[in-house]
Parts: C-alpha cells; structure tokens; sequence
C-alpha cells in the first residue's frame, strides 16, 4: 500500500470521526449496566461483574460514540433506546434535573473537600427520619426529613435546606429503578 493511499485512508477515518455526532444517550451502554445490575443485587456483586464486563463496556461505548449516537444525532432518534428528540436537541433543564426547591447554599460546591465517611439513618418517628452524616476530617452533620402533609422537608443541623412533594420523591425513586 503507497503512502497517499494510507494518508487518504487516514484522512477518511478522521474525517469520518470527526463528521460523526458523538453526542447522545449512550443506549447501548445503559443496556450493558442495566443488564449489569439485574444480574445480582449488591453492590460487590455488581462490581465483579462489571470487572468481567469491562470488555463489554468498551465495546458498547465505542458502538455508542461512533455508530448509535451518531445515528441519534442525524435522525433524532436513538436506534437502541426508540428515544426522541436526540440529547442534543433537548434544553438542558429536560436532561438536568434540579429541584426547584433546592436552597441556594445548596448550589454552590463545597470549599472545604472533606469527603463523607459514614451515614447513620436513625428512626425518630413515624413522619422523621434523621441521618447522622460522619466526615473524613471527624466532623459530624445531622440530616433530617419530616413529613408534613404531602412534603418532606430536609433540614441539616436543624435548618431548613429544601422541600420536595413526597409526588416528586416518588417519581424520583421511580427513576432510579428503571
């Protein structure tokens, strides 16, 4: 093979990744861990299996960036999933998801960096749940939720950072096992 070919051949295929609409919803990835956590049902389980599956993942992941989302991108349409519009001609509020209710403190990263150790849900009654969170540098928080009516209000140490319908904690808990 002479030199121009292989650079022509080269140039396609960057050309070709380049062209290609990698942005999507990486649907055969989602199978794959889908597939992953129905397989066994804790977490050291499921990392075993994700070790075994690493080349599996990787190959979904390719087909993803280079084949299905680029169809998703052109069409609308991901092929593996059915779902439209395409990622990326969503608004970014359907694809993030903040709760309106979020206080503002909230929304700013920490500058401590102290990482959480230990969390410790305790019972206090019927309406209350209180979570002891423990951190790296030995600092302890106290997390609540109490349910008044149809809210849940979270307080740490004792103030109010948000509330959310207990119809919104649902629909989130319903997410989260699909």
């Amino acid at each position: 093979m002479t030199s121009t070919k292989k650079l022509a051949i080269g140039a396609s295929l960057l050309i070709c990744t380049q062209l290609a609409g990698c942005m999507g919803t990486m649907g055969l990835s989602g199978l794959v861990t889908k597939g992953n956590l129905s397989v066994v049902d804790n977490r050291f389980g499921r990392a075993g299996v994700y070790i075994l599956l690493a080349p599996v993942y990787a190959f979904a992941a390719t087909g993803d960036l280079f084949i299905f989302n680029t169809i998703e991108f052109w069409t609308g349409t991901n092929p593996i999933t059915g779902k439209s519009p395409a990622l990326v001609d969503m608004p970014v509020e359907a694809v993030f998801k903040v709760n309106q209710h979020l206080d503002k403190d909230l929304t700013k990263a920490p500058l401590t960096g102290v990482k959480l150790t230990k969390a410790t849900v305790t019972p206090v009654n019927a309406n209350k749940l209180d979570m002891l969170l423990t951190y790296e540098d030995g600092s302890e928080q106290i997390m609540s939720g109490e349910k008044t009516g149809d809210n849940v209000n979270f307080y740490l140490d004792g103030q109010i950072v948000a509330t959310a319908s207990t119809a919104e904690l649902q629909a989130y808990y319903a997410s989260r096992q699909s």
